[in-house]
């Protein structure tokens, strides 16, 4: 039995933003595959020295990530959002990446916030209770 998918729609990138964006995919799908506790340790780590992104930058860096990779364009939330983390990163910013849960009926998610939105999701803030999240850094 199958789960019908549908793809998110993508507009192409500008061609200077698709090589950036594939890169972010690579690298996200290869952060994928950690422990979580290594996922949070390597964001945390790439996080270091980036201004909070805003809404619309984290929603323009997802629609890339969603435009390059057909995996991140259906149910690939964690490697999207790693993805989506990373391409900001390349910008100077950084969303909130988030992972969590709902209990009724149980959902795993991962997906990225900025100014406390959820960029790009269906669901409303709160949908999903986070489990892990790696902010902004603080800078003093």
């Amino acid at each position: 039995m199958s789960t019908p998918c549908a793809l998110e729609p993508g507009t192409p990138p500008p061609w200077h933003r698709r090589a950036a964006a594939r890169l972010a995919v690579a690298a996200a799908r290869f952060i994928a595959a950690l422990p979580p506790r290594r996922i949070r340790t390597t964001l945390t780590l790439l996080r270091t020295g980036a201004a909070p992104a805003t809404a619309p930058q984290a929603q323009s860096a997802r629609d890339a990530v969603v435009a390059v990779s057909l995996h991140c364009a259906g149910q690939g939330c964690l490697q999207r959002s790693i993805a989506t983390a990373l391409l900001c990163r390349l910008g100077g910013t950084w969303p909130t990446w988030c992972t969590g849960v709902r209990t009724a009926p149980f959902r795993a998610h991962a997906w990225v916030e900025a100014d406390g939105v959820p960029i790009g999701e269906a669901e409303p803030p709160g949908y999903y209770t986070p489990t892990l999240t790696v902010p902004p850094s603080r800078r003093l």
